[in-house]
């Protein structure tokens, strides 16, 4: 007989087991304390997703009010915590009291991990919903995740960020909300190729928003899977919200191509809630990805060395639609010749060279954009 300590948690083949519920489940999957270890968390989050899941990875080292934050930006059914680091005592309750704080009471929370027997019923009595242990099967998290997805209805909260995530979701599935719009004053939309590092720049514009005072919108868009509408939803984590705390309201959202149906109703709500900029981030696009253009006041392109020639950009239509150009990790070889070659199509259009990963270039950028 198999020991459950030891054996690898069985994978699951690609199926859509949530599809008859009211909606995808969406679960944030988050590691707080000082656990640097994410094999099993990613095992999971490409489980669920195989399973028609949205998962959303906030990544290692959250604070609990990070954490509590995350979920109810992003209208999270669960939140599934991972503790390795034996402070779930300390750190569990935590998270359930700042759920309460950020405007959802309500949030439901489960934990895995190595958690003694003995502390069980705390967890338990502090709000804990389910606690998982080592050997768990992958078909016992799904069962979870549905046991957690309930329909949609009022929240137990006046919280207006709590109300505008659910605005929000509503928005995109296309059902009705009542909730106030108005444009924001200024929306910018990132896109570029896979690999392109929109994530990491528009992480780190958002964060020089708010060193500069300013809060600050984001949306962004990732794939949904075509064979089970699940989707690993993984921009966020490329925002220290230990740092930037309740300034910038960030919201993963899954779609089907350049599926933006839900977003001229979404940059509304966010408009409607008091945010005046707005910055969308596209999936990773391709030379004919250009529908972002028709929902944003100003497009960023970003490039990076080693994308192709002149003539393969002269024929992308993506540079096409460019209010500015974003060359990023221009501390590859070939940045010096991207940049000549962007010069011969930019027509007087902007060209800025960022490393997001240090932020360089990034004041010019968003002064620039903003």
């Amino acid at each position: 007989m198999p020991n459950p300590t030891t054996e690898p948690t069985s994978a699951l083949d690609k199926k859509d087991r949530v599809a008859d519920l009211d909606h995808r489940p969406r679960v944030l999957l988050g590691k707080m304390g000082l656990d640097g270890h994410d094999r099993g968390v990613k095992l999971i989050a490409r489980a669920l997703r195989d399973s028609g899941v949205h998962v959303i990875y906030s990544g290692l080292w959250q604070k609990p009010r990070s954490l509590a934050i995350s979920a109810r930006d992003e209208d999270a059914d669960l939140i599934a915590c991972s503790m390795m680091s034996n402070s779930h005592l300390v750190l569990v309750p935590l998270l359930i009291d700042e759920c309460a704080k950020v405007g959802r009471p309500d949030m439901i929370v489960n934990v895995g991990g190595i958690i003694p027997q003995e502390d069980v019923p705390t967890l338990i009595d502090k709000g804990v919903h389910r606690i998982f242990h080592t050997g768990t099967s992958m078909d016992q998290l799904v069962e979870s995740v549905r046991e957690a997805t309930h329909p949609y209805g009022a929240l137990p909260t006046d919280h207006a960020t709590a109300r505008l995530a659910r605005a929000i979701s509503l928005a995109h599935a296309g059902r009705a909300t009542d909730a106030p719009r108005r444009r924001p004053a200024r929306v910018v939309g990132i896109t570029g190729s896979p690999g392109a590092g929109k994530s990491t720049l528009v992480a780190s514009m958002a964060s020089e928003a708010v060193r500069r005072g300013r809060r600050i919108a984001v949306v962004a868009f990732d794939p949904m899977s075509p064979i089970t509408s699940g989707a690993l939803l993984g921009d966020r984590l490329r925002v220290d919200f230990n740092a930037v705390d309740e300034n910038v309201f960030y919201r993963s959202l899954a779609i089907v191509g350049e599926d933006y149906r839900s977003l001229p109703d979404i940059i509304e709500l966010i408009g409607g809630a008091g945010f005046d900029t707005l910055i969308v981030e596209t999936v990773g696009a391709g030379q004919n990805d250009v529908a972002i253009r028709e929902h944003v006041d100003a497009t960023a392109v970003v490039v990076v060395p080693g994308m192709g020639d002149a003539v393969q950009m002269d024929k992308a239509g993506i540079l096409e639609i460019a209010d500015v150009f974003v060359v990023n990790k221009a501390d590859f070889a070939g940045e010096s010749k991207l940049v000549r070659e962007l010069l011969d199509i930019a027509g007087g259009r902007a060209i800025y060279e960022t490393i997001a990963t240090q932020g360089k270039g990034v004041v010019e950028l968003l002064e620039g954009l903003l």
